[in-house]
């Protein structure tokens, strides 16, 4: 497709005012110290998955009201013997996937990070499967397919309320691990994962790195103007049979806007942006970059949709993660 959004110079200096709810602060504290008010600690199974070069483990640590969350967790082969604590990269997942298999998962293990991929409560249909439900916290509100719209009328009940705490938990969980240095870890995603990683680096502010790829979930009010495509499409769906509740929409997704995650980030961030991408303009990624309030960068790829920069920006990662984590 071609450029739809700004040009690159409008982006560069493209920082819109938040929308942020008087109780953002202590919204997220209280769900926070409730989550982990539930008693349990996450638990690493050895798994075979016919592997050579990682150690695989099969992963369930409490999320969201103590719900529990599988993952993977992979280290380069030899860790355990070793004993070496190593840095960490917690890995979250685009809309429609789950934590699929572990051989999906090997690019970061073989640089030698230890590897904690988060499943997705509820997904895991769209493009990788999954195995965390949601139906515990299932609204009776209408709402449209998927789960951009669950629970939508009270950001108690909205389901990224749940993943975003789910998102905080997994590293605690990689913490917990005794083969992880608890000071360097870092959080990575891309799309829906990018937005789990930039919630993640505000709700845990003393995680070392954030990896930020074409963020999904950022500036809700400029993506439903500007993108024809979904995820963002349900949400239009929804307020067109919907119509007296769009601000309380709006309200609601203040409260899981990654502008205003950005805006309590501290964790050094590298971000990337597509300036073809249809999926996540390029102006709701430069709101959140442009709030992120630690240092950052971004790698700006001009004529990529949503796929972004792929095994180029990959590249790019690991110097990154090279430089700010360590090995």
């Amino acid at each position: 497709m071609p450029l739809s959004d700004m040009s690159l110079a409008h982006l560069r200096a493209y920082a819109p005012q938040r929308e942020e709810p008087a109780d953002f602060d202590e919204f997220w504290a209280t769900t926070l110290e409730q989550a982990r008010a539930h008693e349990g600690a996450a638990v690493f199974t050895p798994h075979d998955a016919g592997l050579v070069t990682v150690e695989v483990y099969d992963v369930t640590f409490p999320g969201f009201a103590g719900d529990p969350i599988k993952g993977w967790f992979l280290v380069p082969a030899g860790a355990t013997a070793a004993g070496r604590r190593l840095p960490a990269v917690v890995t979250y997942i685009g809309y429609g996937g789950g934590r699929a298999l572990p051989h999906d998962w090997l690019l970061l293990p073989s640089a030698g990070y230890a590897t904690l991929v988060m499943d997705t409560r509820g997904q895991g249909s769209g493009f990788q499967f999954g195995d965390t439900p949601d139906d515990p916290h299932g609204p009776i509100d209408p709402a449209y397919p998927g789960v951009m719209t669950r629970g939508v009328r009270d950001p108690r009940s909205y389901y990224y309320r749940r993943l975003m705490t789910d998102a905080a938990r997994a590293v605690d969980a990689a913490r917990a691990h005794p083969l992880v240095d608890p000071d360097r870890v870092a959080v990575a995603g891309a799309s829906q994962g990018g937005g789990l990683a930039l919630a993640a680096a505000g709700l845990v502010p003393d995680v070392a790195a954030a990896l930020i790829d074409v963020p999904f979930l950022c500036h809700w009010r400029r993506a439903l103007d500007v993108s024809d495509a979904f995820p963002y499409q349900e949400l239009v769906s929804y307020l067109r049979i919907q119509r007296d509740r769009v601000e309380e929409t709006f309200a609601t997704l203040s409260y899981v806007d990654g502008v205003n995650h950005a805006a309590r980030a501290r964790a050094t961030a590298l971000f990337s942006v597509a300036l073809m991408d249809s999926v996540c303009p390029p102006s709701t990624v430069f709101a959140a970059y442009h709030h992120y309030a630690g240092d950052k960068d971004i790698s700006v790829w001009p004529y990529n949709g949503h796929e972004g920069g792929q095994t180029h920006q990959a590249r790019e990662q690991l110097a990154f993660l090279a430089r700010t984590l360590g090995s």
